[in-house]
């Protein structure tokens, strides 16, 4: 699929589960092929949004900075810190255009309770708060890193929730994110040297729970949504109508429309 702001990571994969109808996008492309810095996230939301998607559930891989977050629990993050760089596009108003969204909780409230409760429904141990940070990537922390957002009381550390969980908002859908622990990164004793080997090891052994926890929301969604995500852009817009080009409401019209 082509996007004003170019292509997806990859192929988007299209069924049906309990009479809903749900879309799979691996991030990273089909083999892990494209780097944390280098995913097109605007690419990615802008497709599922065209495609009709109203709600999101990211699974991502993160390590834990709490010794209580153990590798193969599950964290339903709530809030997010950015520590990646400038060169990430998360915001698909820019070029004459602007709009300021609300971000104050990043996470749908009533995505985000789904999870949670499927996860108790699921038997499996999940944490139903945590704040994410963000990282740059690709490499792993250093031990001073590490223990610094320790000390800034951060739960885990990935690199690709922010921009998606940006983006999902401006494009009004909801969006929840599912952090599967694969380590307790570099902080702790076990873990000084944390390796590829080890976080797919723990992420191909969470495959399983994941796939319960994903089915069991799926399941237990209502038809119509209840929330305020839909209309994030109704008062975010700043720019003048009168200065918004046909070339930019063009690229804008599937997200921006309706306040255009």
């Amino acid at each position: 699929m082509n996007t004003p702001f170019g292509r997806p990571s990859g192929g988007l994969t299209i069924g049906v589960f309990q009479g809903k109808e749900v879309i799979f996008l691996p991030r990273h492309g089909k083999g892990h092929t494209i780097s944390p810095g280098e995913i097109n996230y605007r690419a990615n939301i802008y497709a599922m949004k065209k495609l009709g998607v109203e709600r999101i559930i990211s699974v991502a891989a993160c390590g834990s900075l709490k010794e209580e977050i153990k590798p193969l629990d599950f964290v339903a993050v709530d809030q997010f810190v950015d520590r990646t760089n400038s060169a990430r596009e998360m915001s698909f108003f820019d070029r004459g255009i602007v709009a300021h969204i609300m971000f104050a909780y990043p996470v749908c409230a009533h995505l985000h309770k789904a999870l949670c409760l499927a996860g108790a429904a699921a038997g499996v141990k999940i944490h139903e708060k945590g704040t994410y940070l963000n990282i740059e990537g690709p490499s792993f922390s250093t031990f001073a890193e590490s223990s610094l957002y320790r000390g800034w009381g951060m739960d885990v550390i990935g690199m690709t929730n922010m921009a998606e969980a940006r983006l999902a908002r401006e494009a009004g859908i909801c969006y929840a994110s599912l952090a599967a622990v694969t380590d307790y990164d570099c902080w702790h004793k076990d873990y000084l040297n944390v390796s590829v080997e080890m976080v797919i090891a723990n992420l191909h052994k969470n495959v399983e729970n994941a796939k319960k926890i994903i089915f069991n929301a799926i399941g237990s969604l209502p038809e119509e949504r209840k929330c305020s995500c839909g209309e994030a852009l109704k008062n975010a817009i700043c720019t003048d109508r009168k200065a918004v080009t046909p070339a930019v409401r063009k690229r804008v019209a599937l997200l921006a429309g309706k306040y255009l």
